[in-house]
C-alpha cells in the first residue's frame, strides 16, 4: 500500500445531484423491470445460504433461514446479480476516471494501520445495524423510503445523524 501521490491527478468525481437523479432512475427502473427495490445484504444472506448447502446439505434443509435464501441457487437471486453488477461498474468507472489504485487514503493525523481499524470498524457497526433494522443501509433508505415506510425514514435519521456526530468527533484526523 503507498501514500504516495500519483504522478496523474484523476478525474473529479462525479456531481451528487446528478449521480443522485440517476440512482433514483436506477431504482425506478428496478422496480419497472425486476419488481424489486435495491440492497445489497440479502445478496450475503443467499451466499451463506448457498456455501451452508455445499458443506453441509442436511443441515442446511432443517435451517428455516437458509431455506429462505438459498432459493434457485446463487446466481438467481436478484440481490447477488445486482452486487456483482455494482462491483463491476465501480471499477469501470474507477478505471475510467483513473482512480485504479492500491493505496489506503487518511489524513496527516492518522496513519495507515489507524484508518484501516477506523474503516473495519465502521463496517463492523453498519453490518450490525443492518442486521438490526432488518436491512442493508442500501434498502433501507432507497427501497424503503422510496416506499414511503416509516422505519425506513427513521433510519434514515438515525444514520445521518450518526454520522454527523461520527464525522465531528473524527475531524482531525482529516485536517
Amino acid at each position: 500500500m503507498s501514500d504516495s501521490p500519483r504522478a496523474h491527478q484523476p478525474a473529479p468525481y462525479a456531481d451528487p445531484y446528478r449521480t443522485g437523479a440517476l440512482l433514483g432512475l436506477v431504482l425506478l427502473a428496478s422496480f419497472a423491470l425486476a419488481g424489486r427495490g435495491l440492497g445489497a445484504s440479502g445478496a450475503f444472506a443467499s451466499a451463506a445460504a448457498s456455501s451452508a448447502s455445499v458443506a453441509a446439505p442436511a443441515a442446511t434443509a432443517r435451517n428455516d433461514f437458509f431455506t429462505e435464501h438459498l432459493g434457485g441457487g446463487l446466481l438467481h437471486d436478484w440481490l447477488v446479480v445486482e452486487v456483482i453488477g455494482v462491483v463491476i461498474g465501480g471499477l469501470i468507472s474507477a478505471a475510467l476516471a483513473g482512480r485504479i489504485a492500491l493505496r489506503v487514503e487518511h489524513g496527516p493525523r492518522i496513519g495507515v494501520t489507524g484508518r484501516l481499524a477506523s474503516a473495519a470498524t465502521g463496517g463492523l457497526v453498519m453490518g450490525a445495524g443492518a442486521v438490526l433494522a432488518r436491512g442493508c443501509t442500501s434498502g433501507q433508505a432507497l427501497t424503503g423510503g422510496a416506499m414511503l415506510s416509516v422505519g425506513s425514514w427513521l433510519f434514515v435519521i438515525g444514520a445521518f445523524g450518526a454520522a454527523y456526530v461520527v464525522a465531528y468527533l473524527t475531524r482531525r484526523s482529516w485536517t
